[in-house]
Parts: structure tokens; sequence; C-alpha cells
């Protein structure tokens, strides 16, 4: 009689242990709550904050189940959205996963240093101050970590710069607690799968550097739009090197000035009056490349420098709708600037 007693007994902390597990708290709740896993807590700590906010009923049921499927000791921190909705299993399949929630994160083609540390700001990531102690500050300061020592393809790059023109323009995924360097990382590891061996070949074939390369591609971003004007702007900007003549970019007088994006009329009236500064970013006081990169470019723009287009063009000019239009001759060009600049 006390066995059958103690057997009932078993089997109905059994069935409602069961009960517990399989069966939500509230199966057709649409709520959905943020649930924090903090780093070094266990099973039990987990449990009790998971029946606090009223995620399970029990929580040393919880316990007794992660243990069981052999869950508990791999529970991961972080943020993660989570239900009444959902049952045990799949909380802990969640947690065990480290299925947490992630923030995309789109840095644009041609966005500078100064835009991304904006954009940081502005969705609440990371402060401008901290962002650039660790990239490193438009033109004037260089990063405070050495990056090239992870990442090989920096070390043609000058010590006294920031990772301009590194930042590979993409769409990453950030977790609530990930740290700035870590984002930075990503996107120095994406620039380094980009850049495949096959162009690295091309650009040791050139006799050219990688950072001669990314400040070339950096250029070709902020002054054209499609490939093929970028491949001939390249062709047109390798060849004034190659002749000794300053490139006249004012993309990089856009750059000295912090107005990467103007606009048509800014470019034709501001830009233009700062041709004159005195600075190695400026390619109508100085021949050759400018002190380095103005802008993070894009794979097309990094193609573009890479294989530039022969042609016998040695001008162009830009449109107020974004055409380029090309000449062989400056009295063309001149012709140009006095069609499309009234």
């Amino acid at each position: 009689m006390k066995k059958s007693l103690i057997l009932i007994i078993v089997v109905i902390i059994v069935l409602i242990a069961s009960w517990m597990v399989i069966l939500p708290v509230e199966q057709n709740s649409e709520k959905e709550v943020v649930f924090s896993v903090e780093k070094g807590q266990g099973s039990k700590d987990i449990g009790l904050n998971l029946e606090k906010q009223g995620l399970i009923r029990w929580s040393p049921v919880f316990r007794v189940y992660v243990l069981t499927v052999g869950m508990a000791s791999y529970l991961k921190a972080g943020e993660y959205i989570l239900s009444p909705s959902m049952n045990m299993p799949q909380i802990a399949d969640k947690l065990f996963s480290g299925n947490v929630i992630k923030e995309k994160i789109t840095i644009i083609e041609g966005w500078s240093l100064r835009d991304i540390a904006s954009y940081f700001e502005s969705k609440g990531l990371f402060g401008a101050v901290d962002f650039f102690g660790l990239v490193g500050s438009p033109i004037t300061g260089s990063s405070s970590k050495d990056f090239s020592a992870d990442f090989a393809f920096l070390k043609d790059r000058p010590e006294n710069l920031s990772l301009e023109g590194y930042l590979f323009p993409d769409t990453y995924e950030k977790t609530s607690k990930e740290s700035l360097e870590s984002v930075v990382e990503k996107m120095l590891i994406n620039f380094d799968k980009k850049l495949n061996s096959e162009l690295r070949e091309e650009i040791e074939k050139q006799d050219r550097t990688i950072f001669e390369i990314v400040t070339m591609a950096s250029i070709l971003e902020k002054e054209v739009i499609t490939l093929e004007d970028k491949k001939i702007v390249s062709g047109i900007f390798w060849g004034k090197i190659e002749n000794g003549e300053p490139l006249r970019s004012c993309a990089t007088v856009a750059y000295i000035l912090g107005k990467e994006n103007w606009t048509f009329d800014e470019m034709r009236t501001e830009i233009a009056s700062g041709t004159e500064i005195d600075s190695p970013y400026n390619t109508y006081k100085y021949k050759g490349l400018p002190f380095g990169p103005i802008c993070n470019p894009g794979f097309e723009s990094i193609m573009a420098a890479v294989y530039p287009q022969d042609s016998d063009y040695w001008y162009y000019l830009s449109t107020r709708e974004g055409e380029t239009i090309f000449s062989k001759t400056l009295d063309e060009h001149n012709a140009a600037k006095e069609k499309y600049y009234k």
C-alpha cells in the first residue's frame, strides 16, 4: 500500500513536471519580453529570473530539464526576445543556441569616418569620441590600436593614419553587448575577404600597394557613380600620376573641409574656393595621390582602381543630374563647363 502511494505521488510529480515543461505559461500570448543572461550566471539563477518574468512556472523544473538534456553548462550570456507563449524546451534551446537580439548596422559606400561616427551616435550605439579614439581621427589621428598585427593588408598603411578607407561598407549584425572594437574588426575582416587573392596578385603585378589602391578607390567613390565611369576616371587619374600632373579632385578638397557629402551648388562654390588650402590631401595643390583615403570605398570602386580603363580622355565633369561628361582636350572640357555649369 505504501509503495503504491509513493508510486502514485511520483507519477503525479512527473506528470506535473512534464506539464510545466511541455505547456507554455500563456499559450496564446502575443507578449514579448527582453530577457538577459549575465556572464557567469548558471541554470539556477537563469531559472529564477525566468520565473520572475513570468516565462516559466517553476524554476527548479527548468534547472532539472536543462541538466537532463545536457544544456545546463552551455546557456549563453546575452539579451533574448522571449515570450510566455514559448514552452520550456523552446526557451532552453534559444538560450543554448545563443540566439540573442541583434541589431543591423548598415555602412554606406562612400561614408567617411565622420559619417560612421555620426551614424553610431544617432543610433545610440557608440560615442564619436570613443570611435575616433579607436580608429583614428580623419586627417589628423592614427588609431589607438595596431590592427595591422591581425590584418596584414594594413601593413603598408602609414603608421600615423586612421583606418579611413578600410572599414568595408556593408550590413553587419551587432549584439546588444558587443564592443566597438568587435564591430570594427568585423568590417576589417570583411575587407580582407573582399580583397581576394586575384586582386592582391594584380595589385602586386602593377607594383602598387593596397594602400595606394584604397586611396584611389576612395576618390573614385566620391567623384563618379557608375562602375564604367569609375574605370575611365581611374585611367585618367593613374595617367595623370604617371605624367606628374595633379589630380585636381574636388572630392579631396571636400574631405579637408569636412564636406564629403556636398550638394552640387556647394561643390561649385565652397569646394572650389578651398582649392588653395595647404594640405597633403589637396590634389589641386600637390601632385599624386592624397595623403590617405578620403572615405571607405565599395567593391566596385576598388575594382575600378585595380582595373582602370584606357581611353583618350583627360578631363571630366559631373552634371547636376550625376551624369559624367568626358573630354579629350582642355578646350572641350572648358566648353563642357560653360554648358553644364551655368
